[in-house]
């Protein structure tokens, strides 16, 4: 789009584009939306749990049929290819594995063999969702956390509420058993589910009407011949491009929020009072961030939940390098065959392994709190909130923000729709970064380098 001076930007583009997108928004949503209510609802009559838990099962399948039509089907063949296997397994103890392995070998065959990778790429967030439930399903059977065997219809309303079907987020099987029980109706209840949803609403005018043009239009900084030659201007295209990728992930976080408060989850008890709290995604920790560790775990929390508990800590053995990249190579056959998030993904792992390294090193020699997370309270350091301590936070985050601008340079939002469903190749991926210089990798080799010396 060519750059407009504000006042135009103004009349012209957020008019013909903020109320199309909101209405085509809610339009999609509100079925999600009346089915999860009909799960609240149906949660709170006095009938038997197995009907309760057949009615989300069928929540769900409706849910997963608005969205993506008769390819729905191959959703609900993943969930009852784990309700299967989660049987049949019974007797085994190591019921976890076996669950991963059959989602994966079924997520694989798909993309390669049963599905064309366009309509497979729709269905990708829903078949992770549910991949991720079994997966950890069958590894809390295995540590006895799950409260005993499921029976399943309960396996299969847990795999496929309609709450958390579409979208996400992931909860685990005592947070779904849970919301069966129907937690009572209450002014709470509906305020959080309805803030979540004007926040999703919001995110997705946000990254759909404003952000792609932050800097040609409501900050001009750069003009169309800027935009090819200047590489300031790339690196201000690349933010661009981050943030509305960042704010799409809002969208989907929020609304995730949204669809599963509306179906009785995401509530905890503390204090013997019902606090209905789900959080999914921290914007302003991912966009401020103190670290890119601190990124990585607020960007999608469940996900960064599930990692930790069924991916690092069973890895960890092997030690700590290669649990961090064997966390991330799950989460990109996750997330499917592309190559493009394949490689945002493992150079994050690398990313946040020498930036661990490295503030560790650093934390160790000046005494400081300048670790990648936050210190406690009652921590040993001797400098905790020195003004020195805060300048240098403050320029390893701006460190982390320029990666994050870096990374995101590759969900190009003028990129060709075709490609953009098809998923990015390495073509497109190397060349997106050779525009930059490959600088977010240097700077990870000299961060290595540095605290390697330091040691």
């Amino acid at each position: 789009m060519a750059a407009l001076p504000p006042r135009e930007f103004a009349a012209q583009v957020l008019p013909g584009c903020v109320v199309p997108t909101a209405r085509q928004g809610l339009a999609q949503l509100w079925p999600l939306l009346l089915l999860c209510l009909g799960a609240r609802l149906l949660h709170r009559l006095p009938l038997p749990r197995g009907g309760k838990h057949a009615g989300a099962a069928a929540g769900g399948l409706l849910a997963l049929h608005h969205f993506f039509g008769a390819h729905a089907l191959w959703v609900a063949l993943l969930s009852a290819l784990c309700a299967l296997t989660l049987a049949l397994s019974r007797a085994r103890r190591q019921r976890g594995l076996c669950l991963a392995l059959a989602a994966l070998c079924y997520l694989l065959l798909g993309e390669l063999h049963m599905v064309d990778t366009v309509t497979w790429h729709k269905m990708r967030g829903a078949q992770m969702v549910v991949a991720m439930k079994a997966v950890s399903l069958g590894f809390d059977l295995d540590w006895g956390a799950a409260g005993g065997e499921p029976t399943p219809a309960q396996v299969l309303g847990y795999l496929c509420s309609p709450g958390s079907v579409v979208f996400g987020p992931w909860e685990p099987f005592g947070a779904y058993l849970r919301a069966v029980e129907g937690p009572p109706l209450s002014a709470a209840w509906a305020r959080k589910g309805l803030r979540s949803l004007g926040l999703a609403l919001l995110c997705l005018l946000v990254s759909t009407c404003l952000a792609p043009f932050l800097f040609s239009c409501l900050l001009p900084l750069y003009g169309a011949r800027a935009l090819q030659q200047s590489v300031l201007a790339r690196w201000l295209r690349a933010y661009e491009s981050a943030l509305s990728f960042h704010f799409s992930n809002y969208f989907v976080a929020f609304l995730s929020e949204a669809t599963a408060t509306l179906s009785g989850s995401g509530a905890s008890l503390r204090h013997d009072h019902l606090h209905w709290d789900l959080a999914v995604s921290r914007p302003l920790r991912v966009e401020l961030p103190r670290s890119m560790a601190d990124v990585v775990t607020n960007w999608n929390l469940p996900m960064s939940r599930w990692l930790h508990t069924y991916v690092f800590q069973t890895a960890r053995r092997l030690g700590t390098f290669a649990a961090v990249l064997g966390t991330y190579a799950a989460s990109a056959l996750l997330h499917g065959l592309s190559f493009h998030l394949a490689a945002v993904l493992l150079s994050l792992g690398l990313i946040t392994y020498t930036e661990h390294m490295l503030r560790q090193r650093l934390a160790a020699i000046f005494d400081a709190c300048i670790l990648s997370k936050r210190c406690p309270p009652g921590c040993s350091h001797r400098h905790k909130d020195a003004l020195w301590v805060r300048a240098l936070n403050g320029a390893l985050g701006a460190i982390a923000l320029f990666h994050l601008s870096y990374l995101g340079a590759l969900f190009d939002m003028e990129a060709d729709d075709a490609i953009e469903e098809q998923g990015y190749g390495m073509s497109y991926t190397i060349r997106k970064w050779s525009e930059l210089n490959w600088a977010s990798h240097w700077v990870t080799l000299g961060c290595w380098v540095l605290a390697r010396l330091l040691r």
